[in-house]
């Protein structure tokens, strides 16, 4: 009987490069659990209405909580039962369904590009006395130019 030396130089390949990506995943974790900012704390203040997360850099980091996708509705009881996922990484709510990472927000980014679209399209409403003198003095220059038309 002869063996078929194609199938176990296969297996062979297979089990090689699964251990090579074992080992990739490991340097990878090692490198993210140095460089990437992971919460060792995090609570809901109520009096500044902010979510907290304390970093491994020693950083704290306090964000309005309805500028946290999936945050905006909560209750009060709700906003205090953030956990920080067991790397570190995330932040979770479970009676909410809520997770959020933490090298996001630390970027400044609270949820998906169309929820931060949304946050930009309402702090663009915003009114101010600033934003009246900045458009006055727009208007007196004569407005906005007007887009030409490429030929």
């Amino acid at each position: 009987m002869a063996v078929d030396n194609t199938n176990i130089e296969l297996q062979a390949e297979i089990d090689y490069l699964s251990e090579r990506l074992r080992q990739r995943a490991r340097e990878c974790g090692r490198t993210m659990s140095t460089n990437e900012p992971r919460a060792i704390a995090a609570w809901y203040d109520k009096s500044s209405k902010k979510v907290f997360v304390e970093l491994n850099n020693d950083l704290t980091i306090g964000v309005p909580y309805e500028k946290l996708q999936g945050l905006q509705d909560a209750t009060v009881e709700q906003l205090i039962q953030v956990e920080i996922t067991p790397s570190g990484y995330g932040l979770h709510w479970e009676v909410l369904d809520v997770d959020l990472g933490v090298p996001q927000i630390v970027a400044g980014l609270f949820g998906t590009k169309a929820w931060m679209a949304e946050l930009g399209r309402q702090g663009g409403k915003s009114k101010s006395e600033a934003k009246a003198q900045a458009s006055r003095k727009n208007g007196s220059l004569g407005g906005r130019p007007r887009k030409q038309t490429v030929i």
